[in-house]
């Protein structure tokens, strides 16, 4: 069984056990967490929601934060010795599915 859900505005595929990453949740390491915007249950029987399938909802399990590799961000106006050096890290959260509910 198989489900696809809505996390942070973008969709994930998910299986029973398997690991994501997604964008940084409000929620402590090792605690639950439920993914309840559903959008699609496969299995034996595929049930597609409009826009959420109802009654559906992923557990998980917050395995922990972590942050993604560094992006540079480099601005530079020609012939004005002008230039802005910048760098980010984006913070993810990691989650193990426990259990899909259809």
């Amino acid at each position: 069984m198989y489900a696809i859900v809505m996390a942070g505005g973008k969709q994930y595929k998910v299986q029973e056990g398997a690991t994501i990453t997604v964008d940084l949740l409000p929620a402590e390491a090792g605690s639950q967490y439920v993914l309840d915007k559903v959008l699609l249950v496969g299995g034996p029987e595929v049930k597609v929601g409009a826009p959420y399938v109802a009654g559906a909802a992923v557990t998980c399990e917050v395995a922990g934060h972590v942050k993604g590799k560094k992006i540079m961000v480099f601005h530079k106006r020609r012939r004005q010795d002008s230039h802005k050096k910048q760098g980010h890290r984006q913070s993810y959260t990691t989650l193990k599915v426990q259990s899909i509910q259809a």
